[in-house]
């Protein structure tokens, strides 16, 4: 067997079959490709001489580092199984391939990280430090408040259209991942601030230039990209002395945050964020049980007694 083509067939049939990102292909194609230069590199070079034998000690080299050079995650673990699991479901449909070894093996448990977030005070102090004359500051006060108030991904902030905003009745639609289209208001404030950006500051930029409809652009008038915003926002949060580090995706974190925190339901949440399960969103209630745990904890007469 070839397994080079037999990677690329595999990775051909995944991308025409599923609606996943260029990121899902790059793994897939990493994680089903360390696995065959294995088989490789024992000798193995036909699928159905493979035996769970064979995949326990790969898993093994892969889980002590011995492959990697560094030991990996469960998350990575579980990850890179689920690659196999796709691609042996795929070979023994497809493929003269009779056995599936990986099918026996199961992902490591792990417990979710909490995500990290902001809270409103934090929020309200890191929008404070952008000087609202200064047209780039308008604009970058926009797309960080933009996140905030719709829970936006980095690239979702990234790709919003003009055409895709209503002012008006205060919404836009946002193309998340795997091209899922979600409505999500936004607050009267925000609402002024993205007509004050599209009046005073986003013209300036675009004088001169030929308009693509990317709400937020570079001063050359380009789309703005992802790292750009990470590099406006970690400026941001120096400038606001947080004390801690600020990455994008912490808007997204807190918005979800701070809606449970007021009383916003578990599915309208959801809906928000564009989860496909509502056990993504419910990561949140634990941030919230823990504050409010904390806050007994630190507070409460009887607290801090054992």
């Amino acid at each position: 067997m070839n397994f080079d083509e037999i990677l690329e067939s595999f990775l051909d049939y995944t991308a025409a079959h599923r609606t996943g990102s260029a990121d899902t292909r790059d793994a897939y194609g990493r994680d089903v490709g360390r696995f065959l230069a294995y088989l490789q590199e024992c000798g193995i070079d036909d699928l159905n001489d493979v035996t769970k034998e064979d995949v326990s000690a790969y898993i093994t080299a892969l889980r002590s580092g011995e492959i990697t050079g560094t030991g990996i995650s469960n998350a990575s673990y579980s990850r890179a199984l689920s690659a196999l699991k796709s691609f042996y479901a795929y070979a023994c449909r497809h493929l003269d391939v009779h056995t599936d070894p990986v099918r026996m093996f199961h992902g490591a448990k792990s417990r979710r990280k909490l995500p990290e977030y902001l809270t409103f005070d934090q929020t309200e102090k890191l929008l404070s430090v952008f000087d609202l004359k200064d047209p780039k500051e308008i604009r970058n006060r926009c797309m960080i408040e933009l996140m905030y108030a719709c829970g936006l991904r980095v690239s979702e902030c990234a790709s919003v259209l003009i055409r895709n905003i209503d002012l008006k009745q205060r919404y836009l639609i946002i193309l998340g991942k795997e091209s899922k289209e979600r409505m999500v208001p936004f607050y009267p404030r925000c609402a002024q601030l993205l007509e004050y950006y599209l009046q005073a500051a986003r013209p300036v930029f675009m004088e001169g230039k030929e308009e693509h409809g990317w709400l937020f652009v570079s001063q050359k008038g380009k789309k703005i990209s992802p790292r750009a915003i990470q590099m406006i926002l970690d400026e941001a949060a120096e400038k606001a002395d947080l004390g801690i580090h600020v990455h994008p995706h912490m808007l997204r974190h807190s918005f979800a945050t701070h809606l449970l925190d007021n009383g916003a339901d578990l599915r309208s949440v959801q809906e928000l964020l564009g989860h496909e399960n509502l056990s993504t969103t419910q990561i949140y209630t634990h941030v919230t049980q823990d504050r409010l745990v904390k806050a007994v904890e630190d507070a409460h007469p009887h607290g801090s007694r054992t």
